[in-house]
């Protein structure tokens, strides 16, 4: 029975709401002074304001006092890789050097680099890899993380991250929402036949995804020199028919049209968009397509951070994410996210902390599940260690973290 009192936060900043947040709305937290939460068996049960007496018996519940700290609902990590084999320090170095990300992956390096480790590596391996970067990435607040496979770029290594990630959602106490990444570049195997590839994806490993439930989302990376708009169209309406919810890799490297193909498919997101346009900001706010920025990647990459001031102005939904990798965002620092997205983003400290909660939730599909702390909501919350969440942006590059609660239980 997982019964929690989280009494007399300094705030509960609620961000409040059962999906996603746009333009303005992202300013409003909802923030309760001196607030109190009530979690019943794993779900919130009350959020009261001060003075309200508590309507349960107290003998039943876990008490947590937490005066002096602000209590937020559980972060949202929209967007990751984190199940992969084998690392790429060395085209690290290379970067460093001024090899541009295009030049490594033509070399051999990038996303096929580690496709060789990951084929190599066994299950168990791959499992004991990813639950040490979510033991990594709860101690920072997260307790939702969206997985991605593409390291396989074959059916059985595909299918074996896949496996991965539904066995970490069963055992760890993270939840883990799946994502099918087939297309995420073409392997040797298949250069100059992209194509036959996707069609491959589309007739060969999709559907086995989707009959075996081992996915909730298709995702394929639309870029110049790796999937055109039409192969990315092809894929995703595919995908659709299966029966997955949408997301793209656009417009992360040249300007290429994909935030405008999010919009025209309704994607639930559009992620990098380091060079979206301006119709296709426009056309995804439109849609309602959720931009997920991942300011982590191109601080790595040394390149210019996606226009969120831009998109949040144009009434864009806003989320935020890591994107840990292995290549070009080899992290899940929480608290140099907020530090990026605030002082290189020009994102209010408030629109950061609805980005990578509520607003991130909707972009995994599950806003009205987690990412707030309203009544009926799963009891993902965070402690930190200071009263007010200005504190995550502020004290640069530090975890302010006090205690994470996962459905009800501190961990």
């Amino acid at each position: 029975m997982n019964n929690i009192i989280i009494k007399n936060a300094s705030q509960v900043v609620t961000c409040s709401g059962f999906e996603g947040k746009r333009g303005k709305e992202m300013n409003d937290l909802h923030v309760i002074e001196n607030g109190t939460v009530i979690v019943t068996d794993g779900i919130i049960s009350h959020v009261l304001k001060q003075g309200e007496s508590i309507p349960v018996n107290e003998a039943d519940y876990e008490i947590i006092s937490a005066e002096g700290k602000a209590v937020l609902p559980g972060f949202v990590d929209p967007h990751t890789h984190f199940v992969f084999g084998g690392y790429r320090e060395e085209e690290f170095s290379w970067r460093m050097r001024g090899d541009s990300y295009m030049d490594i992956m033509n070399r051999g390096g990038g996303i096929v680099n580690t496709t060789r480790a990951t084929r190599e590596a066994s299950e168990d391996d791959l499992f004991a890899a990813g639950k040490q970067r979510l033991d990594a990435m709860m101690q920072l607040g997260i307790t939702t993380v969206e997985g991605k496979s593409g390291y396989g770029l074959d059916k059985e290594t595909e299918l074996k991250q896949l496996r991965v990630m539904r066995r970490l959602n069963e055992e760890h106490p993270m939840d883990v929402v799946p994502t099918f990444m087939g297309a995420h570049a073409t392997p040797a195997e298949w250069k100059g036949r992209e194509d036959e590839f996707i069609a491959f994806n589309i007739n060969e490993v999709m559907p086995v995804v989707a009959q075996g439930k081992l996915a909730e989302c298709a995702d394929i990376f639309c870029e110049k020199n790796v999937f055109t708009i039409e192969q990315s169209r092809r894929y995703l309406q595919a995908a659709r028919d299966l029966g997955f919810k949408l997301k793209i890799h656009a417009d992360e490297i040249v300007q290429f049209g994909g935030a405008e193909l999010a919009a025209e498919l309704k994607c639930l997101s559009a992620d990098h968009l380091l060079q979206a346009s301006d119709k296709g900001i426009r056309a995804m706010a439109e849609s309602g397509v959720v931009a997920t920025l991942l300011p982590l990647t191109a601080f790595s990459l040394r390149e210019d951070f996606a226009r969120a001031r831009t998109m949040i102005d144009n009434n864009c939904i806003v989320a935020l994410a890591t994107d840990l990798n292995p290549g070009s965002s080899f992290t899940a620092s929480v608290p140099l996210l907020f530090a990026l997205a605030c002082i290189y983003m020009k994102m209010s400290p408030e629109e950061a902390v609805t980005a990578f909660t509520i607003n991130s939730a909707a972009a995994i599909g599950r806003a009205d599940k987690i990412g707030s702390i309203d009544v009926g909501k799963q009891g993902d919350l965070v402690l930190l260690q200071f009263p007010s969440y200005k504190f995550l942006p502020y004290h640069v590059g530090m975890n302010i973290v006090d205690t994470v609660i996962k459905k009800g239980k501190p961990l």
